[in-house]
């Protein structure tokens, strides 16, 4: 062997060595086994160790009356009122009915088509109102009152603008034989 490996093997055995050597002096010399007690500890005199089922029956029969509460929230549960408290409740504030909700939103014109323009995302609607067919981009005002929201596919989205109210307008179309005021009727 060289002295370089002969030196190795010393430095590993002197690293097991420690190693041992902190690995048993961690116990602690001299109480190892049962620690003795104390002496003066006397058990207790218990006459009849067997179990008392009467007892338990007759608590098992008893139904817990209290007030049922969440214990981990610091807040009280409100305290049920007796029948005539509520009667008594009820004819000493008078009630009023909630306003009815407001009706929903009616577009005086009716949706029956829509084209998409290749210069611009958007999309134009076209809104048959009587005889006079108005046309649309999304986001533009038609009516003096309605915005145009969204176009889809088979609705037309409308905000009313005084009320921030929405309405869906769904497209219908015109009725077969009748051409759309305002196109040319089929050459033949």
């Amino acid at each position: 062997m060289s002295r370089r490996t002969q030196i190795g093997v010393l430095i590993g055995l002197v690293v097991l060595l420690v190693a041992v050597y902190l690995a048993n002096r961690t116990q602690m010399p001299g109480l190892q086994g049962v620690l003795a007690s104390d002496g003066k500890f006397q058990p207790l005199n218990v006459d009849e160790p067997q179990l008392r089922i009467d007892l338990l029956e007759k608590l098992q029969k008893l139904e817990y009356s209290g007030t049922h509460r969440n214990i981990f929230s610091a807040v009280a549960l409100p305290v049920e009122p007796t029948p005539e408290e509520k009667k008594r409740m009820e004819h000493q504030y008078p009630t009023v009915a909630p306003p009815p909700p407001p009706p929903p939103v009616q577009v005086p014109a009716q949706f029956f088509g829509y084209a998409s323009m290749k210069s611009s995302p958007r999309r134009l609607a076209f809104f048959l109102n009587g005889d006079d067919v108005i046309v649309v981009q999304e986001g533009s005002v038609f009516l003096s009152r309605f915005r145009l929201d969204k176009i889809g596919n088979d609705s037309a989205d409308v905000e009313e603008i005084s009320s921030g109210r929405h309405a869906t307008v769904p497209m219908v179309q015109p009725p077969a034989g009748e051409a759309v005021p305002g196109s040319q009727p089929p050459s033949q």
